[in-house]
Order: C-alpha cells, then sequence, then structure tokens
C-alpha cells in the first residue's frame, strides 16, 4: 500500500495579490514522491485532494502543482492561520495526507 502521509517543514509566503493568499510549499523530495505514488489522481489544474493538520487544527484541502518551481503549494486559510498564530515567513511542521 502507498504511504500517503507526509511530515513537513516549510516556510509560508504571501502571495503578492490583493487577495493575500497565504501558502507553503511542500518541499522537492516531498513533491517528486507525492506526483510520482498519487499524480495519476490529478484533478483539475492537477490539484490532489489532502487533509492536513498544523499544531491543534485539521482540515480538508487540495494542494496545488506549482510549474515554476516543480513542488505542490499548500493553500493555508486565514481561519487556520489566525487559529494557529501563523505568519508570512513564518516557518511551520504540519501533517499532510493525501487522499487517494
Amino acid at each position: 500500500m502507498k504511504s500517503s502521509q507526509f511530515k513537513i517543514k516549510s516556510s509560508v509566503w504571501q502571495y503578492p495579490g490583493m487577495a493575500g493568499w497565504h501558502f507553503a510549499a511542500v518541499p522537492k523530495k516531498e513533491s517528486e514522491e507525492i506526483k510520482k505514488k498519487f499524480g495519476s489522481m490529478k484533478r483539475g489544474w492537477g490539484s490532489l485532494p489532502v487533509a492536513v493538520t498544523i499544531g491543534d487544527t485539521s482540515w480538508k484541502t487540495s494542494i496545488f502543482p506549482d510549474k515554476k518551481s516543480g513542488v505542490y503549494l499548500l493553500p493555508l486559510k486565514a481561519a487556520v492561520r489566525k487559529k494557529e498564530a501563523i505568519f508570512d515567513k513564518d516557518k511551520i511542521e504540519l501533517l499532510l495526507k493525501v487522499q487517494a
């Protein structure tokens, strides 16, 4: 059975647009492993459904491939950032589980 769970360390960054979206990049090694194992299950825009836990907060979302960097990007909802006191340029640890 394919392991679908990944412990990830990443830095938070804000998209330079008016919407103020914040993201965490899935590191290259893990992104390549996710693509190899689950890439055939991609949905619109190449997204993959995931369950994420940061601190005491868990939610379901999707990761999206970034063609420039070759990694997956995880959008961080404002409610999660507020609850976990996460800000731009913070280093975070998270548990990501691909919902295969």
